[in-house]
């Protein structure tokens, strides 16, 4: 009996830093879904303001303002669906007993998706000057709304969407072929995940342009079908059927485009 006590007590230790990391990434994803509904539903307050100027000519406000917007989009979309893999990194962490290497990990996660949301941002940019999409970054353009859905319904079926939806979909199989030793080890492995993942989900991510990043219920739809693709079983098939999905999406917008062109 003292040796069973013994054990269990071991085992709880074990799984209290696992369930401290799942704790605390899920309030963080809790926060920034919060900050994304109160954008949402307060377009009307001076701070929301700034991520929603009238036209093209930004100020350092708004560009901060607007990146952080994206950063924080991001964040919430993406940290869900990264769970299963952070976990299992602080597992194998714990059990080497390092458990700190697991921040740097998701630090370095955060960081590929931030360098994505400047880039999202500069998009958002051009897009906005060429009048293609509107303040709230709702598509007014149907040939980009059509060629955006097109794309990501193509990419679905791509060789590197495959690879990295792969990767994603096996933690044990990433972490044990890409381990690195150290903290630097644990940075670099959380930028290579990171890389994978945008891999995987940048051309989802760019239909946020099509919908828009005030609706909550487009944003939401987004991260519930990446998290689909990533953890459910079988999901590389929801993929393909979210591919076909999209391509017919595109179909429809691309024949709708024309056939008013022609009347």
């Amino acid at each position: 009996m003292p040796r069973q006590c013994a054990d269990r007590c071991h085992a709880m230790q074990r799984s209290a830093p696992t369930l401290a990391s799942a704790a605390w990434l899920l309030a963080a994803s809790i926060a920034f879904w919060a900050l994304l509904a109160w954008m949402a539903f307060d377009m009307g307050h001076p701070l929301v303001q700034l991520t929603m100027p009238g036209g093209p000519d930004w100020h350092a406000d708004n560009i901060a303002a607007i990146f952080a917007m994206w950063a924080v989009m991001m964040a919430a979309m993406m940290l869900p669906s990264a769970l299963p893999m952070i976990l299992t990194f602080v597992r194998l962490n714990v059990q080497q007993g390092e458990p700190g290497r697991a921040r740097l990990f998701v630090v370095a996660y955060l960081l590929v998706w931030s360098a994505f949301s400047g880039a999202a941002t500069a998009l958002q940019w051009a897009l906005q000057r060429a009048d293609w999409v509107d303040p709230m970054i709702v598509s007014t353009s149907p040939a980009l709304s059509a060629s955006l859905l097109l794309i990501a319904g193509a990419y679905q079926f791509s060789p590197l969407k495959r690879v990295c939806l792969s990767h994603c979909r096996t933690p044990v199989g990433f972490l044990l072929g890409e381990w690195r030793p150290g903290r630097a080890g644990a940075f670099a492995m959380g930028l290579r995940h990171g890389g994978l993942c945008t891999g995987c989900c940048w051309a989802l991510m760019a239909l946020l342009f099509v919908g828009g990043v005030m609706n909550i219920a487009w944003i939401a739809a987004l991260s519930v079908a990446v998290a689909i693709e990533k953890m459910a079983p079988r999901g590389e098939r929801v993929a393909a059927v979210l591919g076909m999905l999209l391509l017919a999406g595109g179909a429809w917008k691309l024949v709708a485009m024309l056939g008013g062109a022609a009347a």
